[in-house]
């Protein structure tokens, strides 16, 4: 008996939940999905890296990085930026001083597409260039942050170089 009632339970707690859900905004949808997705990853992998099963944990912790998006990037998107960043700036083509006395060295063409996130392998149009542009500039404008106008100008840089590759 206690079984058919339990059974009743589960279907009407199921019911209403897939009830919840067919009302709801599919971006609210995505979001609470994408929140407990990656919380589960996380705790999942925190029980495994206490349990001693590090191996294990390594791919749910860069399971959730690419879940998080911050401003319309993801984790992996930042962290591939930052690498990029930091070769820039080994090879000082890239300095976050504002009075430091930098010439303005020309990017090599593979810099150029990297910077842009395009594939060089691929048939690339000048529509993909000002759409990669515009997308990257809509975050790193200095007119959103003062800080980020060298890296402004490399973007731009990039931008003319594959223009001027395509055509």
């Amino acid at each position: 008996m206690n079984i058919i009632i339990f059974t009743l339970i589960a279907f009407v707690i199921i019911y209403l939940l897939l009830r919840l859900i067919a009302r709801a905004p599919t971006k609210k949808i995505s979001k609470v999905f994408r929140i407990l997705i990656f919380l589960a990853s996380l705790l999942l992998a925190i029980l495994l890296a206490f349990g001693g099963r590090f191996l294990f944990s390594l791919p749910l912790i860069l399971l959730s990085l690419g879940i998080i998006k911050l401003k319309g990037l993801t984790l992996y998107q930042i962290i591939g930026l930052f690498r990029l960043l930091q070769y820039l700036r080994s090879s000082n083509r890239f300095s976050f001083n504002r009075g430091s006395s930098m010439n303005n060295s020309t990017l090599s063409l593979d810099e150029a597409y990297k910077i842009l996130n395009l594939d060089k392998s691929k048939k690339i149009t000048k529509e993909d260039v000002k759409k990669a542009h515009a997308k990257i500039q809509k975050k790193i404008h200095p007119d959103i942050s003062p800080e980020t106008t060298r890296l402004s100008s490399l973007v731009n840089e990039a931008k003319e170089m594959v223009l001027k590759d395509i055509s």
